[in-house]
C-alpha cells in the first residue's frame, strides 16, 4: 500500500521552475529569492527592514535550514506601511509555481485588526455597536485565507502597527486556510533586549532543525473548570490520542495526562513537565489570559476540616473584595451569616494582614504568569495553549512569547489571541505530527479567526515513513487517486485528511462517502472529522450522522451533536435530545451542552416528552427530569417576557438591544419573528435594526433559517434602505448560505 502512494507522491509532486517576479519588484520593497528554484513549494519570511538589518545574519542561517529541508525560501522586507503590501506579494507567491506552502511574520509586520468577522470566532461575542473598534479580533487570517475579503478602515492612532478592517459583506463567510502563517515577535522582557532575543531563538530553531526527532513524550493538563471538569470527557480524550497517536502508547514512548482535580502542588509539577528535556508536545486545557494560565482553584477535598477551609478560604476572599470597593464590610458578613448559615468567626481574620498574604500567595499558586516561565527553561518543542488570549501577539507583552523565546527547547506554541470556546477541538488531526508533517500544515486544517502559531511554522517531527505528506498536503487536489489510497490505510489522521481533501474538491457529491465513513470508521477522531464536514453540508444525510453522533462512544462527538441540536431547534430533534440527557448522565459537559441546547426547542414539547418519560418504570421519581421540567417552565416564562419587550416599541432602545444581542448567545428559535419584524421596519432605530440582522446571522441551522434569508433579501432589494443595513443583511445571508443544503460554498480565490 505505501509503496503505492509512494508512487502517487512522486508522480504529483511539483518541480517547476519559479516564475519572474517583476510584478513585485515595488518601490522600496526587497524579495531575496530562494537559492534553489526547483523545489516542490515555497516559503516567505517577511520581516520588517529594521528586524533585518539587526539579525541578518541569524535570518539568513535560518533561511538555510530551511532550504536544506527542502523548501525554497524568500525573505521579503521592507518599511512596511500596511498589510497589504504584503498580502499583495503573498497571493503572488501562493498563485505561481511552485506553490507558496506558508509564510512567516518575523518582528513588526502589521497586524489586522478585523471587525464584522465575529461568527468566524469561535466563541467572541463583543458588542460591535457599543464598543467600537475595541471589539476588533487581531488575526492573520487576513494575510492567509485569500477567499476572505476586507474593506479597509483606518490605521490605529497610537499602535501604529495595527490596521482596521471590516469583512467584505461578499466576502465567503467561512475560515479556509490557503497557506499557513505564524508569528516570530518577541515578546517584552525587562532588562532584555528584544532583537537579541530574536537572534537566540532563531539560533535555537536552527538547531532543532538537526535533530531526528520522533513525537513520542506527550503531556495534557485538564484546567480548573475546562470541559465542566467531566471525568468522562478527559477519559474519552485519551482513547482519542491512542487512536490517532498510536506510537506514543508503545514501549519507550510517554503520555501522561493531568487534571486539575489531582492532589499537590499542580502548578509546580507542570512547571517541572514542561521542562523536561524529553517532552515533545505539551497541551494545557485551560482558562487564560494575556499573561497568564489559570491552573487549579480550592483543593478537591472530601474531609470536614479541608472542606471548611475551602469554605472559609471563599468567605475571606469575598469579604477582601468588598473592602477593596469600600464596601460595608459588616454587612456583607452578615449577609452571608444569613444566606449560607456559617458562623461570623470563619470570617473575623479575612482582613488580618498575615491571613491577607496567605490567602494572596494561595491565589498566586493557582496560576503560571509569564514573570515564572522567564526563570525556567521550557523544553516541549510545541505547545498548545487550548485557552482565551494566551496567543495575544497584538500586545507588546502576552504568555505564549514567554515559552517560544524562553531559555529552553520551545520552538513553537498555537495560542489565541481573544477568548476561545471551551470546545475547542485542538486534537483535530493531530496525528499527522507523528508523520512529519510540518506544523503549519497541520494548523492549516483547524484555524480559526483568532487561532495562531507563534513561533516557526516549518517545525516538524521526525518520522519513519518516507512518504512526504506536506508536499501531497500543498499540492495534490482532492481529485488525485493519493487520497482515495490514504482511505484505505488503517491510520485515523491520515484517513482524515484524505476525507477533508476529497471533500474540498466534491463538496455535496462526497456526501454519501462522509456518511459512510462515519457509521463504519472505529475511529472517534475520523468520525469526528466526517460529522463536521457534513456540518457545513447541512443536509438529510448529516441530520441522519447528527442523530445518531449524540450516542457516539467519543464523548467529544456527544458533546458537539447536542450542542449543535440546539442550533437546529427542530421539534424531531426534542425526543432523541431529551433521552441523551437522561441516559447520558454520567458525562458532565454533555449535559450542560445538552441542557443549554434543549432550552432553545419548543419548551412545552419537551416539558410534554419529559413527562412522558418519567411515566416509565425506570425513569419514575427520576429528580433530573424533575429539575429539566422545572427549568423548562422558567424557559417558557423567560421567552414570553422577551418577546413582549422586542416587541415593545415603547421600551428603551437599550433595554431591546440588549435583547437582541442576547439572540447571539441564546438563540431562542421561537423570538426569530420579532427579531425579523425589528430589523424589517423602518420606523425603528437603525442600530437596533442593525443590531437585529446581525443578530440573526448566527441562526445558521435553525429551522427558522428561510424566513431570516427572506428578510435578508429584502432588505438588500430595498433600493431606499441604508448601505450600512444593506451590507450587515449580505453578510448574514451568506453566513447563512454557507451552512444551507444545496449551497456549500466551495472557497474561491481571486487571482
Amino acid at each position: 500500500m505505501m509503496s503505492k502512494i509512494n508512487k502517487l507522491l512522486k508522480r504529483s509532486a511539483w518541480c517547476l521552475p519559479l516564475i519572474a517576479l517583476s510584478a513585485l519588484q515595488l518601490k522600496a520593497q526587497r524579495i531575496e529569492k530562494p537559492a534553489n528554484g526547483n523545489t516542490a513549494t515555497t516559503f516567505a519570511i517577511v520581516v520588517d527592514k529594521a528586524t533585518l538589518q539587526k539579525t541578518r545574519k541569524e535570518i539568513e542561517a535560518y533561511k538555510s535550514a530551511l532550504e536544506r529541508q527542502g523548501l525554497g525560501t524568500y525573505i521579503v522586507s521592507h518599511s512596511w506601511t500596511k498589510p497589504e503590501e504584503i498580502k499583495t506579494i503573498l497571493e503572488k507567491f501562493y498563485h505561481q509555481e511552485p506553490k507558496l506552502e506558508g509564510a512567516v511574520f518575523i518582528g513588526e509586520v502589521p497586524i489586522a485588526m478585523v471587525m464584522d468577522a465575529q461568527r468566524l470566532t469561535s466563541a467572541y461575542k463583543f458588542d460591535q455597536a457599543r464598543f467600537g473598534l475595541r471589539a476588533a479580533v487581531p488575526s492573520d487570517r487576513f494575510y492567509d485565507d485569500l477567499g476572505l475579503k476586507f474593506n479597509f478602515i483606518k490605521q490605529d492612532s497610537v499602535k501604529k502597527n495595527q490596521f482596521y478592517y471590516s469583512l467584505s459583506p461578499s466576502s465567503i463567510m467561512k475560515v479556509n486556510v490557503d497557506f499557513y502563517t505564524a508569528r516570530i515577535k518577541p515578546p517584552l522582557v525587562k532588562g532584555k533586549d528584544k532583537y537579541e532575543m530574536l537572534k537566540a531563538y532563531l539560533n535555537k530553531v536552527v538547531a532543532v532543525k538537526t535533530e531526528q526527532n520522533r513525537l513520542n513524550t506527550l503531556m495534557v493538563y485538564s484546567g480548573m473548570g475546562y470541559a465542566s471538569e467531566s471525568q468522562t470527557a478527559w477519559a474519552s480524550e485519551q482513547v482519542a490520542y491512542r487512536e490517532q497517536l498510536p506510537e506514543l502508547f508503545k514501549a519507550g514512548s510517554s503520555a501522561k495526562f493531568v487534571n486539575s482535580r489531582m492532589q499537590g502542588d499542580l502548578k509546580q509539577k507542570l512547571l517541572t513537565e514542561v521542562q523536561r528535556p524529553d517532552l515533545d508536545l505539551a497541551i494545557f486545557h485551560q482558562h487564560g489570559d494575556s499573561d497568564a494560565q489559570v491552573i487549579s482553584g480550592y483543593p478537591n477535598v472530601s474531609f470536614p476540616q479541608p472542606s471548611i477551609d475551602n469554605v472559609r478560604r471563599y468567605l475571606r476572599n469575598k469579604i477582601q473584595m468588598a473592602n477593596h470597593k469600600k464596601q460595608d464590610v459588616a454587612a456583607n458578613k452578615k449577609r452571608f451569616e444569613q444566606t449560607l448559615g456559617v458562623p461570623m468567626a470563619w470570617m473575623d481574620d479575612a482582613l488580618t494582614d498575615s491571613v491577607v498574604k496567605a490567602d494572596s500567595l494561595f491565589e498566586a499558586n493557582g496560576n503560571i504568569v509569564m514573570e515564572e516561565i522567564d526563570k525556567i527553561k521550557p523544553n516541549a518543542r510545541m505547545l498548545i495553549l487550548d485557552n482565551c488570549y494566551n496567543g495575544s501577539f497584538h500586545k507588546d507583552d502576552y504568555m505564549s512569547g514567554h515559552y517560544v523565546f524562553g531559555a529552553g527547547k520551545t520552538v513553537l506554541a498555537m495560542g489565541n489571541s481573544i477568548n476561545v470556546l471551551q470546545d475547542v477541538w485542538v486534537a483535530e488531526m493531530l496525528g499527522l505530527l507523528q508523520h512529519g508533517v510540518r506544523a503549519g500544515n497541520w494548523f492549516k486544517q483547524q484555524a480559526h479567526l483568532e487561532t495562531h502559531l507563534i513561533g516557526d511554522p516549518t517545525f516538524a517531527f521526525a518520522s519513519n515513513t518516507k512518504a512526504d505528506y506536506n508536499t501531497l498536503i500543498v499540492n495534490n487536489p482532492g481529485s488525485d487517486a493519493v487520497w482515495q489510497e490514504l482511505l484505505k490505510l488503517n491510520d485515523a489522521d491520515l484517513q482524515s485528511l484524505a476525507l477533508s481533501k476529497i471533500y474540498d474538491d466534491q463538496r455535496e457529491k462526497a456526501s454519501q462517502l462522509l456518511k459512510d465513513a462515519y457509521f463504519n470508521s472505529p475511529f472517534g477522531s475520523t468520525r469526528m472529522e466526517a460529522w463536521k464536514l457534513l456540518s457545513e453540508l447541512n443536509n438529510a444525510d448529516f441530520k441522519s450522522v447528527l442523530t445518531a453522533a449524540v450516542n457516539d462512544p467519543y464523548e467529544y462527538l456527544r458533546r458537539r451533536s447536542a450542542n449543535l441540536m440546539g442550533d437546529f431547534g427542530d421539534d424531531d430533534l426534542i425526543p432523541v435530545l431529551t433521552q441523551s440527557i437522561v441516559d447520558d448522565w454520567a458525562s458532565k459537559r454533555v449535559a450542560y451542552n445538552s441542557g443549554n441546547a434543549i432550552a432553545f426547542m419548543d419548551s412545552r414539547k419537551v416539558i410534554a416528552t419529559l413527562e412522558d418519560l418519567l411515566k416509565k418504570p425506570e425513569y419514575a421519581d427520576n429528580a433530573d427530569i424533575s429539575r429539566l421540567i422545572k427549568r423548562q417552565q422558567g424557559t417558557l416564562d423567560k421567552i414570553v417576557k422577551e418577546r413582549k419587550i422586542l416587541a415593545d416599541k415603547k421600551s428603551a432602545v437599550k433595554e431591546r438591544a440588549f435583547d437582541v444581542n442576547m439572540l447571539r448567545t441564546y438563540t431562542y428559535h421561537q423570538l426569530v419573528p420579532e427579531a425579523i419584524k425589528i430589523a424589517q421596519d423602518k420606523t425603528e432605530d437603525v442600530k437596533l435594526r442593525l443590531s437585529a440582522i446581525e443578530a440573526l446571522g448566527w441562526f445558521a441551522y435553525s429551522y427558522q433559517k428561510s424566513q431570516i434569508i427572506t428578510m435578508c433579501n429584502g432588505i438588500i432589494a430595498d433600493k431606499d434602505a441604508l448601505s450600512s443595513l444593506k451590507d450587515e443583511a449580505l453578510r448574514t445571508k451568506n453566513y447563512l448560505l454557507t451552512f444551507s443544503a444545496g449551497n456549500s460554498v466551495k472557497p474561491s480565490i481571486s487571482k
